[in-house]
């Protein structure tokens, strides 16, 4: 049991601003700000974690938390393009099926590095591990340095610049650079490692709906397809130079929801749903199997041929992490479908959602059997190892986070007792953060940070995750507020 955090989220605050990702950009772009895409909070006034690590990592121990898993900032380690580093890359058509990355790269790489970070990371790490903590590490959490993504460039230009990440081949063939000299340089410190965290919400929310406040905010279904596709690729490309620098499990964190069939005549579009959006990401990485990128080969703006089934793809993940906070509820569309509003993530702060429930701050439905839905669903189709890497919820006055807490966690334990392989919940998250394009008005955290003073304030919901922990189950004296 432990926690989950990324770096754009909380490393700032005190010192050491990282001003050389498209995420820096965006948050700062005076139009988001204007138009309101973005909230206007900016992540240099953040929890500190860069600074503060180890009062955070006393909390963490003192809450009878054993695992954290920790972010990597891309733009941090490598804040100049490493396009000059020489390695073989071989394409089959438009696909990309091989990245060699040798000794002499991972040598030039090394000269590139910020090694002040590199060292700054490696104590930040070496305290979770000397607490006798496991530590997993994440090597991508969507900010992407700005040498290869500038999104305010791609927004205003419909797309067209040069620099417009995975968009581009050439950010798959920088990222497992990155990704390789990560497993190399951390290798003695991780336990386990995670390519990506939530990739199909960069292409989705970037490309699928602008008004999600994600970058580079432009509308384009063909180009979210193709992120997509390149996200796959670099997961594959990253996954084999990563093996061969460490013998660690490596594997990938998906964004999930519950989805659900409105009425019995909707079960084919809520499976269209759970493929487009769950599937159809993951499918690639165990069977190769792909055949919705035949789509690409048909656009107007990013025609990339592609195969319907790749086997270079096949074979790729180790793990799968799980993040669950709610569900979505589908009808039928035409061929397809669309998500019901009033339901899951897509109900409305300060009332209860269509279903009689509980809403969190951010307009999420509390659906705790959910997530033994999405577990099972893995577990079936995949067989792999899992771990819930991410469940929580936006509640500043903590109302409803001790009960989210129990009952998530009762549901985790059904689906142990199922005979599922789930080795772990992680929370999100240990601390307040900044929550993207919401800044800092999304309160997740077991503990309150203040941002001008750094104090922390504990809620009591750190105390209900305490006593879960130290029982190492839900106690029978708390079950009383699992909600079925």
């Amino acid at each position: 049991m432990g926690y989950s955090l990324a770096g754009f989220q909380s490393e700032m605050g005190i010192s050491e601003e990282d001003r050389n990702s498209d995420w820096w950009a965006w948050v700062h772009d005076p139009v988001n700000i204007g138009t309101g895409i973005v909230s206007g909070d900016l992540p240099e006034n953040g929890i500190g974690y860069w600074d503060l690590y180890e009062r955070y990592h006393n909390l963490a121990v003192e809450t009878g938390m054993d695992t954290a898993r920790l972010g990597i900032e891309w733009s941090r380690i490598f804040p100049e393009s490493t396009a000059g580093v020489k390695v073989t890359v071989d394409y089959d058509g438009h696909d990309l099926v091989s990245v060699d990355v040798d000794d002499r790269a991972l040598e030039h790489l090394d000269r590139l590095a910020n090694m002040r970070a590199v060292e700054h990371y490696r104590k930040i790490f070496s305290d979770v591990r000397e607490r006798g903590m496991k530590l997993i590490i994440n090597a991508y959490h969507w900010p992407i340095p700005i040498y290869l993504h500038d999104p305010i460039e791609s927004r205003d230009s419909g797309l067209r610049n040069k620099r417009n990440g995975w968009l581009n081949h050439d950010t798959v063939v920088e990222f497992v650079k990155y990704a390789k000299y990560i497993a190399w340089k951390f290798e003695d410190l991780a336990d386990m490692f995670s390519i990506m965290n939530e990739p199909n919400v960069v292409c989705g929310a970037g490309y699928f709906n602008p008004k999600a406040g994600f970058p580079p905010g432009f509308p384009s279904p063909e180009g979210g397809l193709l992120a997509k596709k390149h996200e796959i690729e670099a997961i594959a490309r990253a996954y084999d130079a990563m093996k061969e620098a460490t013998g660690k499990p490596v594997g990938l964190i998906m964004a999930n929801g519950d989805i659900q069939a409105f009425s019995d005549e909707d079960h084919e579009a809520a499976e269209v749903a759970t493929h487009s959006e769950r599937y159809s990401f993951v499918d690639p990485l165990r069977t190769g199997e792909m055949k919705w990128v035949e789509a690409l080969s048909q656009g107007r703006s990013f025609r990339e041929k592609s195969a319907g089934y790749r086997e270079d793809l096949a074979d790729k993940l180790d793990w799968i992490g799980v993040n669950y906070y709610s569900r979505s509820v589908v009808r039928k569309s035409g061929q397809g479908y669309r998500v019901l509003g009033g339901y899951g993530y897509s109900a409305t702060a300060g009332m209860r959602s269509k279903g009689g429930r509980e809403v969190s701050d951010s307009g999420w439905e509390v659906y705790p059997e959910g997530l033994l839905n999405v577990l099972s669903s893995y577990w079936e189709r995949y067989g792999l190892p899992m771990i819930v890497t991410e469940n929580g919820i936006a509640d500043a006055s903590d109302r409803l986070r001790p009960g989210y807490l129990v009952s998530h966690m009762k549901y985790v334990e059904r689906a142990i007792e199922k005979g599922m392989d789930v080795r772990g919940y992680l929370h999100w998250s240990l601390l307040d953060n900044y929550e993207w394009a919401s800044g800092f008005s999304m309160k997740f955290g077991l503990y309150g940070v203040d941002l001008r003073t750094k104090k922390v304030q504990t809620r009591p919901s750190a105390l209900v995750f305490k006593e879960i922990a130290r029982a190492r189950c839900v106690p029978e004296e708390l079950e009383w507020m699992v909600q079925e």
